[in-house]
């Protein structure tokens, strides 16, 4: 007897974003949790776009909005001066809804999307440990140890591994997570402060032996500290304090320090699982990767792999072939891949010692990066990038053709329509659907309405072009706001084809 559809380990924010997805799909999950309290503090601040992308899809990207910070902009220092500024309010301008930078940190977007899973009617488990766990050809049944400490055994359809670096799933599949740890030591401190560092932007001191970067949060003077350890071979690493790692960057930013909240050191890891699945169980987050802080990736990319892995683990529960599970892992690990090199190549710089390597951050970086910024080709590239609005899936089985600058596997463009509207709008029914911009070739509804496709038509306008869509085109978006079929002419047949090869069952 299955007792949920999908069985999720951690409640962080990649468990509570696959959670509250397969929720609004109709799946019945039960989230477990080892701590007993959702977390206080946290090292992941930023929310970028694609992630609040999926949240306006749930509803969920107002209120992420309302209890971050928007930052204006990215300020450099060097030797106790303000060297140089970048602006950073509507970077992305005309490239998603939500143009610019944001500042939510973890723990707030925990407790947002648990407060959202509760008025649905699911509550985390807490101090419920998954211990060991079998699967055959029909179901998951996993050993839990209950509060009290009572073993219990729990089956399911699926289980979803979301229980960070040192997963309990990822351990009992035998999955290799290899990789490395950076040699340095690194702190991050929730503090009060005053100086003009607290202006609620980005800030960070490029001095050639030290560095720290400065976070604002809500609340007069707040800030988030994160920055690296001058260490003393011979200090007990447990015992540190913020004054013993304070370092010169800090009086640097003429920042006065009044009172010290949270403090930690941690260590910087670079691994990325060797599979993301194994028959019925998956990984996700930091189960399957994990990364140096540069950009603020990780807690996005968990929530992508979240997103991914939702609306298929949906579609196979109502009836779809299970080889629609098999695109989760092609289409997130090459991703991963991608972005520990990335994050690798710039954490190295940013951290490296030496003449040389301080003579770039410090005079280089103030000199060339706003220059750069300046350049549109250049800006949209990097907005695209971190953003992670420029993820695509082209060698996906679930991708196919090409129409305008839009291939299968491409995330939809975004299209501002008027005030308040924008092609966007569909994509909360979390359901495949065709969009079609300009000409509607005959037989195209007919075939939508054959297939059970919602159909959505918009008028032609420049501004779709300049997006990269092409008038009359067919595009047949998946419900994760991806492309799966982009077809110049618009044929019916190539729809039929999409859906009897690559998704049968999948339609009613």
């Amino acid at each position: 007897m299955i007792s949920s559809d999908v069985l999720i380990t951690g409640a962080g924010p990649t468990g509570l974003v696959l959670g509250l997805w397969l929720t609004r799909l109709g799946v019945k999950v039960r989230i477990v949790d080892r701590t007993a309290e959702p977390g206080i503090t946290s090292r992941a601040l930023a929310v970028q776009a694609r992630t609040l992308e999926f949240d306006h899809q749930v509803g969920l990207a107002d209120a992420v909005i309302a209890g971050g910070i928007e930052v204006a902009g990215l300020n450099f220092w060097v030797k106790g001066h303000r060297a140089a500024r970048i602006e950073l309010q509507q970077i992305g301008q005309g490239l998603s809804p939500y143009s610019f930078a944001l500042i939510f940190p973890q723990d707030a977007h925990e407790r947002l999307l648990i407060e959202r899973l509760d008025a649905l009617g699911v509550k985390v488990e807490r101090r419920t440990e998954l211990v060991a766990f079998d699967q055959d050809e029909s179901s998951v049944r996993a050993a839990l140890k209950r509060p009290d400490g009572s073993p219990e055994t729990c089956q399911a359809a699926y289980l979803a591994g979301c229980d960070g670096a040192s997963s309990t799933v990822r351990e009992q599949l035998g999955i290799g997570f290899p990789g490395g740890t950076y040699s340095g030591l690194f702190y991050v401190a929730d503090v009060e402060a005053t100086g003009p560092a607290t202006d609620q932007e980005l800030h960070a001191d490029l001095d050639d032996t030290d560095f720290v970067l400065v976070f604002p949060l809500k609340g007069r003077g707040r800030l988030r500290l994160v920055g690296l350890v001058q260490q003393d071979p011979t200090a007990d690493l447990h015992q540190l304090s913020f004054e013993d790692v304070r370092g010169k960057a800090i009086q640097q930013l003429q920042l006065s320090i009044v009172k010290v909240n949270w403090f930690s050191t941690y260590r910087v890891h670079h691994r990325v699982a060797g599979r993301f699945r194994e028959r019925r169980a998956f990984l996700l987050g930091d189960a399957a990767h994990i990364h140096s802080p540069v950009g603020g990736q990780g807690m996005n990319t968990g929530i992508g792999d979240a997103v991914n892995l939702a609306w298929k683990l949906a579609a196979v529960i109502k009836g779809a072939r299970d080889g629609l599970l098999d695109s989760y892992e092609p289409e997130r690990i090459g991703f991963a891949w991608r972005l520990v090199a990335t994050t690798d190549r710039i954490f190295t710089f940013v951290t490296r010692r030496g003449p040389l390597a301080g003579w770039m951050r410090t005079r280089m970086v103030p000199l060339l990066a706003p220059l750069l910024f300046q350049l549109p080709p250049l800006r949209q590239f990097l907005f695209k990038t971190v953003s992670q609005i420029g993820v695509n899936y082209p060698q996906s089985p679930l991708s196919v053709g090409a129409a305008g600058d839009v291939r299968g596997g491409d995330r939809l463009p975004w299209v501002e329509l008027g005030p308040g509207e924008d092609n966007f709008a569909p994509l909360t029914s979390l359901t495949w659907q065709v969009h079609v911009y300009g000409e509607l070739k005959p037989g195209l509804a007919e075939a939508c309405s054959e297939l059970g496709l919602p159909l959505h038509h918009f008028d032609w306008r420049p501004v779709m072009e300049h997006a990269g869509l092409m008038d009359g085109a067919l595009y047949l978006i998946r419900p994760d706001g991806y492309v799966g079929l982009a077809d110049a002419t618009g044929d019916t047949e190539q729809l039929r084809r999409f859906f009897r090869q690559r998704l049968p069952a999948l339609t009613h």
